[in-house]
């Protein structure tokens, strides 16, 4: 670990506040400005490694089945399934999966763990591995935002949705599709992000059906 990742601040919030990862404060952040956690029980996220958006779902996902004891739409339980080619530490009463989520194999997966039902949230900090040239980069990088984006079909009518992308020729095309899906689309940067990248995260809100 550098010395730079060590000393910086939300970093060393993780580590006190049992986050996996600083990530985590993106989606808190994102949670924060936009309440994208309303009355979400069943969750999908794509990319999950290390788990610290997960930690974040479960944390809300619990925290609704008593907020939201109401008339409106409620769950006894919620379910949280998070997957990743890389292995993850395992989480309570999180389902993980190990596989590469743009395989076919994988829709059956989602069948099977939430029975058929629509979710509530997708959210996916996904990125491709970066090879250092941001023009070929950021183009991989909408190619995977464009498959991610296929599994909004499994969002309930006004589902939410979150997605990493990077700024760049093809952002402002992927942008515009995704407006079709969604009653209303914001781009975010959040200000844990670090200052240099040049991710962005695109919030799907009110899924049309």
């Amino acid at each position: 670990m550098s010395k730079e990742h060590s000393r910086d601040p939300h970093y060393k919030m993780a580590k006190r506040e049992g986050y996996r990862a600083r990530s985590a404060y993106k989606l808190l952040e994102i949670q924060n400005r936009f309440n994208i956690f309303k009355r979400t029980f069943y969750i999908l996220d794509l990319g999950s490694a290390p788990g610290s958006w997960l930690q974040v779902a479960k944390k809300f996902a619990f925290e609704n089945l008593e907020k939201y004891k109401d008339n409106y739409y409620h769950r006894d339980h919620f379910k949280i399934m998070g997957v990743d080619i890389k292995k993850l530490v395992p989480i309570e009463d999180v389902k993980i999966i190990k596989m590469d989520f743009t395989y076919p194999d994988f829709h059956k997966e989602i069948n099977s763990f939430f029975k058929g039902e629509q979710l509530d949230l997708i959210i996916s900090d996904a990125s491709i591995r970066k090879s250092g040239n941001k023009f070929s980069d950021q183009v991989k990088q909408v190619k995977l935002c464009y498959k991610i984006l296929e599994f909004s079909k499994y969002l309930k009518n006004k589902g939410n949705f979150i997605i990493k992308v990077f700024q760049g020729e093809d952002f402002e095309k992927f942008y515009v599709d995704m407006k079709k899906d969604f009653g209303l689309v914001k781009s975010y940067k959040p200000k844990s992000s670090k200052k240099k990248s040049n991710e962005i995260f695109l919030i799907g809100l009110n899924k049309l059906i």
